[in-house]
Parts: C-alpha cells; structure tokens; sequence
C-alpha cells in the first residue's frame, strides 16, 4: 500500500540554517530516530493529510525540534494555524504554495516548490500506479478536480516534476496527470459496464445497497491480486457515490 514506504521530504534553501519537513512519516518504519538525527535546525513541520504512514510521528518529531506543526486538519497542527489555500510559506528563504486538493481524503493538500518546479503531491499523485480515493473520507468528484487544478499549475509553467510520498519523483507532470484523468475516467466506465452486467440500474440507490461495492470489484477487478481488494473497494465506493449523484 505505500510502495517503497512514505518519502519524508526535507527541504533547505541553499545556505539556510533551517528546514522544513513534510510527512514525517509513520512509527513502524523507523522514521523518528534517523529522521531526527539526520535534520538540524527544523523551522516548520507539513502534513499533506492524516493517514498515520505520513502524520503518525509528527507531534513527537516536532517537539525533539521545537518547531510547528500545520495541515489543513486544525486537529493535526501544533503551536501554528491551519493551512489555508494559495498562501505561501516562508523558512529562511524556503517558498512552498499551499494547493488544497481534497479526493484521496477530505484534508488533502499539496505543495508547490517554485525554485525547483515540483509539486509535492502527497498521495493525490504516487510513483508508481494509482492511488486509492478513500471513501467516504475522499471523494471522486473533488478528486477529479483536484488533478484538473493540479494539470492547470503545470500547464501555467510553474510545475515541472511532480515529489509523490510513495515512489519515485515523476519527470513528466503533465503525461502523468492526463493519465491519472484517463484511468479514473475508464475506471468510471468499467463500473458502469459492471452495473449493467449485474443488472442493476444507475440511481441514488446506488449508495445504499452495502453488498454491491464488493460485487462490483469482483467484476471489474477480477483479473487483480485479490490483496488489493479491500483498497479497490474503497475507490468503487467513491465510484457509485459519484454516480449516485448523477455526477
């Protein structure tokens, strides 16, 4: 589910003293201890949203540096204001745009690194593959959007490469985000073939029937490790909440 394990980004302004951390990462993986020995000064810690593998260790890394916590969730930040879309942050010379881009979870956000053109993407965008539209946490339709806004900033020019938390950085933006549209866009579809191959009619009973996610996925991914399952359900339950609303 996380690749190769989440990517802790740690960002300096050539010459700065302090820097700043994004997604300090879960307990398990042993990130606490190597990350805090191999960062000095630490000006401000980010979360690009609150699942654990990226957010878990956050308050006890921040405290060991006595900096700040932000996110868009006020419940995840420490001595500091939630994030707010379109402002920028300062750390002795560091400038990140915050990007609010809800769709894998609710409190998605990501940032835009102007002096390197890179988009850190948390896990709207991921190395390798596709990621998982959490329902009901996340939602296809802000999802949609958000990959439509996230193409819009590197067609503006800003945005050359794309920094997921999972897997390698990503050369081609553009190529990857139209083929994130495209595959959610044939997803889409092949959850409507399979509707009709069970026989049941598009409506707002849709979201109401709790067996048929599962019997949706055993249709359309029928032919993928059954491991991945439980999170393919999660993104058809997106899919028929999307449909349901007649979207």
């Amino acid at each position: 589910m996380t690749l190769d394990g989440t990517n802790t980004w740690v960002l300096r302004e050539p010459g700065a003293s302090r820097s700043v951390v994004v997604d300090p990462g879960p307990r398990a993986d042993g990130h606490l201890d190597p990350l805090t020995e191999g960062t000095d000064e630490v000006g401000l810690v980010l979360l690009t949203h609150h699942h654990h593998d990226h957010a878990e260790v956050a308050v006890d890394f921040a405290r060991r540096k006595g900096c700040a916590v932000r996110a868009l969730d006020p419940a995840l930040c420490v001595d500091a204001d939630p994030l707010v879309d379109g402002e920028t942050l300062t750390v002795d010379g560091l400038e990140l745009r915050v990007l609010t881009t809800p769709g894998h979870t609710a409190d998605s956000v990501s940032f835009v690194l102007p002096g390197d053109g890179a988009l850190l993407t948390g896990d709207t965008v991921l190395g390798r593959g596709t990621t998982v539209v959490a329902h009901p946490d996340g939602q296809l339709g802000p999802y949609l959007d958000s990959l439509d806004r996230l193409r819009r900033e590197v067609l503006g020019g800003e945005v050359r490469t794309l920094w997921p938390a999972h897997g390698p950085v990503l050369d081609d933006a553009l190529g990857v985000l139209d083929h994130y549209l495209a595959h959610r866009r044939d997803r889409l579809a092949q959850v409507e073939a399979a509707l009709r191959e069970l026989g049941v009619r598009p409506g707002p009973e849709l979201a109401e029937d709790p067996d048929l996610p599962r019997r949706v996925v055993e249709v359309v991914y029928a032919e993928v490790d059954r491991s991945v399952w439980d999170a393919a359900e999660l993104s058809v339950r997106a899919q028929l909440a999307y449909l349901a609303a007649g979207r």
